[in-house]
């Protein structure tokens, strides 16, 4: 059956996939409606069509095939086009003007009576032909627009999409709406489905299965993982599509003959052997695991081994020791290490705080500058690179500089200056914070290197794992294939830092005891999440700046999670309102659910290739241009400017990058960031605001790289008890990873 009416109220909603219970008030009558809907919302005039039934518990009902919005929506996309900014000369207040005086008949009187636009008050004679010109030579674009708004999409993205596809849009969006996942950044699995099922397409399409588990691959690289247990991706497509299983699985068996998955059997658990135990990979996920798995093979070929050199090389040692004060305390195991990096292609080293690492780095920097060798020294993020470069006297670059990263041609990822045919033409590579590095930007971090080189990869295997998808260093370290140091002791100086004791007590699942003596590991004890809140803000305006010797801004309030009370999103807006609440001199724009204003301290959340920045000198001349800002930087918003509707920001090292409205959803406040957001930084104090959380994230892993991120300072807010909690829970989220599997592979 088909019917038309308006949605009175959502009875039931399951934000994951869609599925809602809906009234729909027609002429003649109330019915429910059910089934997948992710885009209507209240207030839509929708013609639906579906099976009419009787549910044993919950009476008639209609179970929704497809459905479409009407008549009244089109008048609301006409006064949206008109009022986007797309006609220059038409704002919003005109635009509502224009359609209540014609609507839906507005297009048709610009076109063919434009002289009855002057009708319309604050519209002339002449500005009415100027408007009606720019309609005709836009009309493309408003169709799509208009086509587009009527299937639940926003202006900014009609236009995205009108973009890449041009007149072509109609035919992608009836025969394959889930192309627009793959070609068009913003639109997810969600939107397309939801436009898809509009126009008819069937539940148990090919298209929409295959589409569902590509985009639940893509959606557990974003968790971490680089492929899903085959029982764990039917289950979720299962849940996310609401077919049955055996469709699934038939579509999924389809996808691994054609190869645009991998299905692989676990090499290192034989006791794995069930079917749904196959690994499901990306292709591209599976491939680059296997590049990085040859890649470390091969470098690691490359070694020192005979008995006369190694003995030459002590020596040279010896003679550096000897000749750089800071050296002098080198232990065996730091010894070690050095001479591994020395004699071999590939070395890693890992430890906590303390225990030496940037007197290692040092050691081989010196080494290696006595043999004449040239050195390039990276991290991952502008704050490790920075601090890298301090510690060391040697500049230091993030990965992506080091690469020379650049925005792709086509406006999709990333272009590398630096790989396999153009590589570096440094003698040794040193990575700090390996931790943080995902497998994406270890392939291409490998590209760019040769066999013959000294690489030594240096990280805390016990920090979390990197943002991105993959466990780098844990795996590589887990397979036992590479030479590997392990440095376990704390030197005389880091022992006298509570921080550094007490994250290595964290990391053995020691307690740590409240000190009220400490100079350097505080506790504030709190009960109720208001006076955590309270109590944070005292700390941030009061009490720390003068005591680390730092300003407001370089304090970073760290928290495990995005939601609740003492959450990033909460905890940011009570931190704005009290570090830079509303000013009149202070401009400001909202974007999404949050207000940005002029001083607030702001973060990039995902990896911009394209975005250009550059760096300022005297009388506001630039000094310096680069392209790419990325996922973590922190930066101050220096103006916005409500006329060009632009909102700069300073990040580190003075880059300054210019944002329209639009792109404002790659940022996030950043008075408060997620344990996760923090790795490779390093501040002069941390606050910790704790009083509970989900299991998952309060565990030993977390709290362990929230303190180690603290330079001078780690202030726990909250429960002493939540605090132990997290010590004692070794819980760690699971993370399905590959490489040391490929490594065996390859071996």
């Amino acid at each position: 059956m088909t019917i038309e009416g308006a949605i009175g109220h959502v009875v039931y909603e399951n934000e994951k996939n869609g599925y809602k219970v809906m009234t729909l008030e027609t002429q003649d009558g109330e019915y429910t409606i059910v089934g997948l809907m992710p885009l209507a919302e209240i207030g839509d005039y929708v013609q639906v069509e579906g099976e009419y039934l009787e549910h044993p518990m919950y009476g008639p009902q209609i179970k929704v095939t497809s459905y479409e919005r009407k008549v009244p929506q089109d008048v609301i996309s006409i006064r949206n086009y008109l009022g986007s900014g797309a006609i220059k000369g038409i704002g919003e207040k005109l635009a509502a003007r224009i359609v209540d005086k014609f609507g839906t008949d507005t297009f048709r009187i610009m076109e063919e009576e434009p002289e009855r636009l002057s009708e319309v008050k604050g519209i002339s004679q002449g500005k009415a032909y100027e408007i009606a010109a720019q309609v005709q030579g836009k009309r493309q674009l408003r169709d799509a627009i208009i086509f587009l708004q009527n299937l639940g999409i926003g202006t900014s993205m009609a236009v995205r999409i009108y973009e890449i596809y041009k007149e072509n849009i109609y035919s992608v969006l009836r025969q394959n709406p889930y192309d627009l996942v793959e070609k068009v950044s913003g639109i997810g699995f969600k939107t397309a489905d939801a436009i898809a099922l509009r126009q008819g397409l069937a539940f148990d399409s090919e298209f929409r299965i295959c589409a569902a588990v590509t985009h639940l691959l893509q959606e557990a690289g974003g968790e971490g993982h680089t492929y899903l247990p085959k029982g764990e991706l039917v289950a979720r497509a299962q849940e996310l599509l609401l077919v049955d299983v055996t469709l699934v699985e038939k579509n999924l068996t389809d996808m691994m003959l054609t190869r645009s998955v991998i299905a692989k059997r676990p090499m290192l658990l034989e006791s794995r052997q069930e079917e749904d135990d196959l690994e499901i990979y990306l292709a591209a996920y599976y491939y680059t695991e296997l590049a990085v798995a040859r890649k470390l093979t091969d470098l690691a070929s490359a070694s020192i081994r005979t008995k006369e050199k190694k003995e030459q090389i002590e020596a040279e040692l010896d003679r550096v020791i000897e000749e750089e004060t800071q050296l002098k305390e080198l232990d065996e195991n730091q010894r070690l290490a050095v001479l591994t990096a020395v004699t071999h292609g590939l070395t890693i080293v890992t430890g906590g705080p303390g225990t030496g690492k940037t007197t290692i780095i040092n050691a081989m920097i010196r080494y290696f500058q006595k043999k004449g060798h040239t050195i390039a020294l990276a991290a991952p993020t502008g704050r490790a690179a920075k601090r890298m470069s301090e510690t060391t006297g040697h500049e230091a670059k993030t990965i992506h500089r080091l690469l020379e990263v650049s925005g792709a041609p086509d406006g999709a990822g990333m272009k590398f200056g630096r790989d396999e045919f153009t590589p570096l033409e440094e003698d040794v590579v040193i990575v700090d914070e390996m931790s943080m590095v995902d497998i994406f930007l270890m392939n291409g971090l490998l590209k760019a290197l040769v066999r013959g080189m000294h690489v030594v990869l240096v990280g805390d295997v016990d920090q979390l794992p990197s943002v991105g998808p993959g466990c780098v260093l844990r795996d590589i370290i887990g397979s036992e294939r590479f030479p590997v140091v392990k440095l376990t002791k704390i030197f005389r100086q880091a022992a006298m830092s509570d921080i550094i004791i007490n994250a290595h007590k964290i990391n053995r699942g020691q307690d740590v005891e409240p000190d009220p003596k400490s100079r350097d590991f505080l506790f504030v004890k709190r009960d109720v999440a208001a006076q955590i809140i309270g109590a944070t803000i005292t700390l941030l305006r009061e009490k720390l700046p003068d005591y680390v010797h730092a300003s407001v801004r370089d304090i970073q309030v760290l928290t495990p999670m995005r939601k609740g009370v003492l959450g990033v999103e909460n905890l940011n807006r009570e931190l704005q309102n009290a570090l830079n609440p509303p000013r009149e001199n202070l401009r400001e724009k909202e974007a999404g659910n949050i207000i940005f204003r002029e001083g607030d301290k702001v973060m990039q959340i995902r990896n911009n290739y394209q975005k250009e920045w550059e760096v300022r000198g005297k009388f506001n001349i630039p000094i310096a241009k680069g392209m790419g800002v990325f996922n973590g930087d922190l930066g101050i918003i220096k103006t916005i400017n409500l006329f060009t509707e632009r909102v700069e920001v300073e990040f580190d090292e003075g880059r300054i990058a210019e944002y329209t409205y639009a792109e404002l959803e790659e940022l996030d406040q950043a008075y408060a960031v997620t344990i996760h957001k923090s790795q490779g930084s390093e501040y002069p104090a941390v606050i910790l605001p704790l009083l509970s959380g989900p299991q998952m994230l309060m565990n030993r892993n977390l709290l362990y790289t929230a303190v180690t991120r603290a330079k001078s300072c780690v202030t726990v807010v909250g429960s002493v008890d939540t605090f132990r909690g997290m010590i004692r829970n070794e819980r760690q989220m699971m993370r399905y990873s590959g490489l040391q599997e490929r490594l065996a592979e390859v071996l």
